[in-house]
């Protein structure tokens, strides 16, 4: 029998029929597809096939290569039959070779030539991109079936990966090592190149603004060495249709309404190491707003209604901003008067002659459309869960534009995403739509560590690791160490926001703390808490802007007086009679003549002696001043709090408010009675362009019953980030005392010996303190995350119980302020004296962590009080 090879048409025109298909592939790595040339023989009628019979298949059983068959046992064996078998066994991808043999006895035998199996995937050469940002988009992988498309599509992706990160001259060359048992390692062999960067921004049309004033506005930036912590300076053809969008915003935000971007090109330098980027624009003229018109249907509201939510007035230059703003102002408005299907359409009608637009709202009805389905898009670490939980519609709902924006800002405050958006994409039907909720996931671990520098100490360091998004599930988790010649503490505190699947957030706090509050011009410490306590507490919500919350704290303090006194007593009387059981005299002696001048022991001259001592050790001085808070302590505090926020945006707020009101009730308990009161508020309103203003207010009272003073311990302490400008406690009430008497003994104030003073911190019981803050539109890209702030605080700190202020019943302690020689200032100060400070807050989102320097001016300040004109600190994500 001879055999003849030909392609399938001429087979057809001689009347051949099918003997044997042989593929034209050689070699296990040789391009795959179907043969073009099939081998046949002159026969009769096509034979029957009596049986099938396959043969060369190792790892994939014949049962497997015979499911993929559509030929089977008793069909004939004609052309098209062979033919679509041949092609069908190699679509499934796990045979390089194939052939078909139909043999004199009626059996068809299929030889068949696997693919061989991936054993590893190799990387090499790879420093700017991850290995596994690589594999999670290539398709070979370990124990996958080797095919010849899938490396070309690898090589295709990584190619693409590269260039997003702005490397164009990136190249891959794959590499196949075959092993035994017809396994393979695939190898891709990367050479980055040089990173492509811009070499030229440029800009053809244009002639209201400049190049200059144009690469402003959009995002591609031309390659300069400052430039290497951003990423805009490298070529992303992605980015280039953003760019034009861009353009079209800024031009039209200052009345170019016919502006258009004709064309953008993008030429690589022969060096393959920049690009040029040529924009080529037409700007038309620039259009004022002439007539401003609202036409409705809407039964429950009228055209003059509607009118006052519209910020575009005649006469102003054109901007389409202010347009799609007065759309959404409408939207809302009609939204919260029940109209959830509404459709407000502005048309323009321009006046080329006057250059005038203008601009009817059209606001009707508009079809009913309902929620078939909300997708959670991007989230790769949070769970779904913890994101719908937030949305404020449901699928099923009817579509509504002020729900669907309330869920936008509410996902937003969380705090785990550096971007949210939702977009709607049609549903399965006219009246529906699906909604996509889009993520950027961001750092929601924080190694933060603080840095201060202040006049009475050189740097407090703050070391806090804090986790917003604990395992994705929206818990959190601070564990913060804090130490400096004033604090060390240790804090542990824990919250689920949703517990048991509830609308309840539930935590605990575990924390041990000891703070020196060494408020004096000389150095000295005088008062030292060591506080160990814990709390639990609970949060609800009671309106869609307000939350509620109930919690209990359990305290042990115990405070120590640092702080050497001295007493007269005569001659022959014993120390230890002024002093309370258990205390004693500190150092030697001391003893004075009838002139109050020093003598030696013994001798004759000497009338009274000096004795030395912790001042609270003295029986006069154990109830009175900061002596009546030494000792332990244990306090049993519950408490509730209430807070409402309608800001637009809960991390970088342009309009809204937010308020929140917290008491405690102290004495379920324990050893201390008192009650207090706090509130905050803050008020946010864009001034003019990007301008934002803020005006910010605390305010708290605290107070004792049943007999009970207010320790010092509970007072209130206020400066540094809560006062910039002053120090940590750096205002309110103090005590004033004399110092630097001879031989370290301390003596009154007025004593002409006396060449010093000290000013002791002793807390009030009332403060308030206002902020008025303006966030300043910097000329730099947004990338760079600098921000600066104008402030200036204001408020005060004071009063104190009349047990704290015994020193002032002594004309002996008072001081001479002035220098004239009278002592008529008091030595306890708690006045509501007002303070005032004014200056910038600049603050970076760097590379390495968040960096903020306050640079504060003192306007009005006491005598007493503890400045710090500059603080900074800095801190790192994770």
């Amino acid at each position: 029998m001879s055999l003849i090879k030909l392609g399938g048409g001429a087979l057809r025109a001689l009347g051949y029929i099918a003997v044997a298909v042989v593929g034209a592939a050689s070699s296990a790595l040789a391009q795959q597809g179907p043969p073009e040339a099939l081998t046949f023989t002159r026969a009769g009628p096509a034979p029957i096939i009596q049986s099938i019979a396959i043969q060369g298949n190792q790892r994939i059983e014949a049962t497997t290569v015979g499911s993929y068959l559509p030929i089977q046992t008793g069909m004939p064996a004609d052309q098209d039959l062979l033919d679509l078998t041949l092609k069908t066994l190699f679509n499934t991808g796990l045979f390089s070779d194939v052939s078909l043999e139909m043999q004199p006895s009626g059996e068809l035998v299929i030889d068949v030539t696997e693919n061989p199996i991936v054993n590893r995937v190799i990387l090499e050469g790879n420093k700017r991109l991850k290995e596994d940002k690589i594999t999670e988009e290539i398709q070979l992988a370990a124990r996958t079936i080797y095919t010849r498309a899938k490396i070309q599509a690898d090589v295709r992706r990584i190619i693409e990966l590269y260039r997003a990160k702005g490397r164009f001259a990136a190249t891959v060359t794959p590499k196949v090592t075959p092993l035994e048992q017809n396994r393979i390692d695939v190898i891709y062999e990367i050479d980055e190149g040089p990173k492509t960067g811009i070499a030229k921004v440029n800009f053809v049309g244009n002639t209201v603004y400049t190049d200059n004033e144009l690469r402003g506005e959009i995002l591609t930036k031309e390659s300069h060495w400052w430039r290497f912590f951003g990423s805009n300076s490298n070529y992303d053809p992605d980015r280039l249709e953003y760019e034009r969008e861009l353009l079209r915003q800024f031009y039209g935000r200052n009345g170019y309404a016919d502006f258009a971007v004709i064309s953008s090109t993008a030429e690589l330098t022969p060096d393959r190491k920049d690009f040029f980027i040529t924009f080529t624009v037409e700007e038309g003229p620039k259009y004022e707003v002439g007539e401003v018109r609202v036409r409705t249907t809407l039964a429950k509201l009228d055209n003059n209604v509607l009118e006052n939510f519209i910020s575009v007035k005649s006469g102003q230059t054109f901007n389409s901003e202010r347009i799609e703003g007065a759309v959404e102002a409408i939207t809302f408005a009609t939204g919260a008067t029940g109209y959830a299907f509404v459709d407000v359409n502005p048309r323009l009608t321009r006046h080329p002659d006057a250059k005038t637009i203008d601009i009817t709202f059209e606001v009707n009805e508009g079809p009913r459309v309902y929620v078939e389905r909300i997708n959670i898009k991007g989230n790769t670490r949070t769970l779904d869960k913890v994101i719908r939980r937030e949305v404020r519609i449901a699928e099923g709902d009817p579509f509504n534009r002020v729900l669907v924006d309330r869920s936008r800002s509410r996902v937003r405050g969380l705090g785990y995403f550096k971007e949210v958006a939702i977009e709607e994409r049609p549903g399965s039907a006219p009246d529906r739509t699906e909604l996509d909720l889009i993520v950027e996931e961001q750092s929601t671990g924080s190694l933060s560590i603080g840095v201060g520098v202040s006049s009475s100490e050189n740097f407090i360091i703050d070391l806090s690791v804090e986790e917003r998004n604990l395992l994705g599930r929206g818990q959190f988790l601070r564990f913060r160490v804090q130490a400096s010649s004033r604090t060390r503490q240790v804090d542990v505190r824990f919250t689920q926001p949703y517990f048991l699947g509830r609308n309840l957030a539930a935590g605990f706090s575990l924390f041990n703390q000891r703070t020196n509050f060494r408020e004096t011009f000389s150095g000295e410490s005088t008062f030292i808490r060591n506080r160990i306590g814990g709390g639990v507490n609970v949060g609800f919500q009671v309106s869609e802007y307000g939350r509620g919350g109930l919690n209990y704290t359990l305290t042990h303090d115990n405070v120590t007086i640092d702080q050497i006194g001295s007493q007269i007593i005569g001659l022959t009387a014993d120390p230890l009679s002024i002093l309370i059981p258990g205390a004693a005299p500190i150092g030697i002696p001391l003893f004075r003549d009838a002139n109050g001048g020093f003598v030696p022991a013994g001798s004759s001259a000497a009338l009274t002696q000096v004795v030395q001592a912790n001042t609270c050790d003295f029986i006069n001085q154990t109830s009175i001043g900061i002596c009546a808070s030494r000792g332990q302590f244990v306090t049993s505090l519950i408490g509730a709090t209430l807070s409402f926020d309608t800001r637009d945006d809960p991390i970088k707020p342009r309009k809204g408010w937010r308020t929140a009101l917290s008491v405690g009730f102290a004495g379920l308990g324990g050893d201390v009675n008192y009650y207090k009161a706090e509130a905050t508020g803050a008020i946010y309103h864009p001034i003019i362009g990007d301008f934002i203003g803020a005006l910010k207010g605390r305010a708290g009272y605290i107070s004792g019953y049943g007999g009970d003073e207010i320790r010092l311990s509970d007072r209130f302490f206020e400066g540094a980030s809560t006062f910039r400008g002053f120090d940590v406690a750096g205002l309110g009430p103090r005590v004033l005392v004399g110092v630097d008497g001879p031989n370290g003994v301390l003596v009154p104030v007025n004593d002409p010996r006396n060449g010093n003073f000290q000013a002791r911190a002793i807390g009030g019981k009332v403060y308030a303190i206002g902020s008025a803050e303006i966030l300043l539109p910097l000329p730099l890209p947004d990338e760079y995350g600098i921000r600066a702030v104008l402030f200036s605080d204001f408020g005060t700190v004071g009063l104190v119980d009349d047990a704290a202020k015994l020193l002032n019943n002594d004309p002996a302690n008072f001081l001479d302020f002035d220098g004239d020689g009278i002592a008529e200032t008091a030595p306890v100060q708690d006045g509501l004296a007002l303070r005032v400070t004014a200056g910038v807050s600049v603050s970076w989102d760097s590379p390495f962590g968040p960096i903020r320097f306050d640079f504060a001016k003192i306007l009005r300040q006491e005598l007493y009080d503890q400045v710090e004109e500059f603080r900074f600190s800095a801190g790192t994500s994770f």
